[in-house]
């Protein structure tokens, strides 16, 4: 016992070159080690038992183990502690080399990211950029052919112009009343199908089904329906004896194109949704439930803050699709249609076909700036939302 004390007192108190240990201190401590080796020594041979014995016998070893490591560990770290390295030309030369690996690394990783950017990146300067900066200048002039500058009149022939105020006004109040309809109702189908209803892979698939038809199919289904024979008129006619309603030329009309736009955009956010329903963790949604969170308690704390980033997102997709209705509306109804259905892309078809390329110019201009606007305004305020969940 006492050897192996030794031995491991004798690897302990060997010094490295630059260490700060006296010669007294590990002599010392191989004093130390010894007395506690006889002592162990002792203790077992007055056990008598061999359980006893190799119980002490391990009690002595954690304690010598001990005596052996901490001195080293309270010690303080000096400098002449820490190696020194000589500056001698080879190490230089070394560095030199490691720098310019480095650098060329990153140089080899900017290059492949610039060479996948570029194309993107010039297809955006070509195709918007270059044109948005065209039509600006374009807007200030009298006309494409003739470049006298003209400063603002044709900003204010468009701002004055009763069609263009028309179209803005019917344009923001069907953005206003569709997008927030076609988010919520959105949010609450994927919300009833994410609660375990049965059969909602087949109710998903018959809402994913408008995405697939084409533009022109859905114009015709709803010429079938809301034309002055259609189908709805049939219905009210015979069950409620109503008289018939020419639906695209009344005041009904923008509630016949909201209609089409919900049902054609309500599957692709409500997938949106079911992804962030379930990427939430489900332990901390258990976790509220058992500390008696309710379902409208867990929805407005803990759902909430997960679902904020795809609500923007599904805000503005629904408001960029809102401003791309005139598709269908131009095909339901044509160049000039009901009042309550001329849209900004109408003023914008009728100027371009006109030929004034200055008051459409303008227009786009005018447009432009509001899309900024509105879509800063969202983003101020998910920024603004996010800062108060957080704090």
């Amino acid at each position: 016992m006492t050897n192996n004390h030794d031995n491991n007192s004798t690897t302990t108190g060997a010094v490295r070159p630059g260490s700060a240990i006296s010669s007294q201190d590990s002599a010392s401590d191989r004093s130390d080690l010894k007395s506690d080796g006889n002592d162990a020594a002792g203790a077992s041979q007055g056990a008598g038992s061999p359980v006893h014995e190799s119980a002490m016998d391990a009690d002595n070893l954690i304690a010598v183990h001990s005596r052996m490591v901490t001195p080293l560990a309270n010690r303080q770290i000096t400098p002449g502690d820490i190696p020194a390295f000589d500056d001698t030309p080879e190490r230089r030369a070394l560095v030199r080399n490691r720098k310019k690996s480095h650098m060329r690394r990153k140089l080899q990783d900017w290059g492949l990211f610039t060479g996948y950017l570029t194309p993107s990146l010039l297809g955006v300067l070509v195709f918007f950029f270059l044109p948005l900066l065209m039509l600006l200048k374009t807007s200030f002039q009298k006309s494409p052919t003739n470049d006298d500058f003209v400063g603002l009149r044709n900003y204010e022939r468009v701002l004055t112009n009763e069609a263009f105020v028309s179209a803005s006004k019917n344009t923001l109040s069907f953005a206003l009343i569709s997008v927030p309809l076609a988010v919520i109702l959105a949010l609450l189908l994927a919300l009833l199908l994410n609660s375990g209803l049965p059969g909602k892979s087949i109710f998903r698939s018959i809402l994913l089904n408008p995405m697939m038809v084409p533009v022109a199919s859905v114009v015709l289904i709803w010429q079938v329906f809301f034309s002055y024979n259609g189908v709805i008129n049939g219905w009210t006619e015979k069950l409620f004896d109503a008289a018939k309603i020419d639906w695209l030329k009344s005041s009904y009309a923008q509630l016949v194109i909201m209609l089409l736009f919900i049902w054609k955009n309500l599957g692709y956010n409500m997938v949106l949704f079911l992804a962030a329903l379930n990427s939430i963790p489900q332990e901390i949604l258990e976790s509220a439930e058992m500390d008696g969170a309710g379902a409208v308690k867990r929805f407005f704390s803990i759902k909430l803050y997960y679902l904020s980033p795809t609500i923007f997102f599904v805000g503005i997709m629904s408001l960029i699709s809102s401003f791309k209705i005139f598709r269908e509306v131009y095909l339901l109804t044509g160049d000039y249609p009901y009042d309550n259905l001329y849209m900004l892309q109408h003023f914008m078809n009728n100027a371009f076909t006109h030929l004034d390329y200055s008051k459409l110019s303008s227009g786009a201009i005018i447009m432009c700036i509001a899309m900024i606007i509105i879509v800063g305004i969202l983003f101020f305020a998910e920024s603004k939302f996010d800062s108060d969940v957080e704090e």
